[in-house]
């Protein structure tokens, strides 16, 4: 539900990012996030920051599960929660999560770009994500599905590390207790802390991402894979090409991993009171490894 309710928030934050990642130097379409916010709207309607969020929507429950099973069961089996094996179970999570998120994020990006520009598309290459996603197969095979797989990983596996240390350090130093009456705002502070700081650590390898996976549209393909995309880029826009969408990105990260984190912590702390141990079968009740 948190997840779901973060996509509904978040998504047209992640699609002026996209845009302005992948749109031509010598011609752009958008000075900056602002004004990529009403281009979208005044050229595309409201409905255009939306575009490709059935694919976030239909692989966000499995990426939930995937990333917060696998960071738990991860920490449990490196025995000490400290903040190494926090860092260790993420980085792990991350990892196994990125064969879901990037399938995902690239029909996103190509249902993002569909249509730029235009209020009624005139030609739709895509009806929704999963006919994007179908389309890619039958022209590419598995390897056009996994496109951007190497950099999807490059960015979650330590992304998700700095995710989860941050978020445990934070709950740490601000004394987050289930008795505490402000515990929700300090949960919701260190939730959206920890988004804000998992995006710094890898934002330039996203941006590398999102151009690999939008490359081909429109018949033609500039990249040859990761490195050329980094020179080619760096050599026609200077390093800065490594913060296009930035603001958008830390906009969306705070409230979106605030809620996320948030929720998963109180639902998690409802469910282990005693109230509810005493209503469910008997057996090993298993800790949640975390500060709280």
């Amino acid at each position: 539900v948190s997840g779901a309710a973060g996509v509904l928030v978040g998504h047209p934050f992640d699609t002026v990012k996209v845009r302005l990642q992948v749109q031509n130097v010598e011609k752009p379409l958008y000075r900056g996030t602002f004004h990529c916010f009403q281009s979208i709207i005044k050229q595309e309607s409201a409905f255009g920051l939306y575009k490709g969020i059935g694919s976030p929507m239909m692989g966000l429950t499995f990426i939930n599960a995937l990333v917060f099973g696998v960071q738990g069961n991860t920490l449990r089996a490196l025995g000490k929660d400290t903040p190494l094996n926090q860092f260790l179970a993420g980085s792990a999570a991350g990892a196994i999560q990125c064969i879901i998120c990037c399938p995902m994020e690239l029909a996103k990006t190509r249902m993002q770009l569909q249509g730029t520009g235009e209020y009624k598309l005139k030609m739709k290459n895509y009806k929704n994500s999963l006919d994007c996603l179908i389309k890619i197969y039958r022209k590419e095979g598995l390897r056009g599905i996994n496109r951007g797989m190497v950099s999807t990983f490059i960015r979650e596996t330590p992304s998700f590390g700095f995710y989860f240390l941050t978020y445990d350090c934070m709950t740490r130093y601000l004394g987050c207790e289930a008795e505490d009456s402000y515990v929700i705002p300090k949960l919701l502070f260190s939730g959206g802390m920890s988004g804000i700081v998992s995006w710094l650590s890898t934002y330039p390898v996203d941006v590398i991402k999102s151009r690999l996976q939008a490359d081909g549209v429109g018949g033609v393909t500039q990249y040859n894979g990761i490195l050329d995309c980094v020179r080619k880029s760096y050599h026609e826009e200077g390093w800065r090409v490594f913060t296009r969408g930035l603001t958008s990105t830390l906009l969306r990260a705070f409230p979106v991993n605030a809620a996320t984190f948030a929720t998963v912590t109180v639902f998690l702390m409802y469910m282990k009171s005693e109230d509810n141990l005493r209503e469910c079968e008997p057996g090993p009740v298993i800790q949640q490894p975390s500060s709280l």
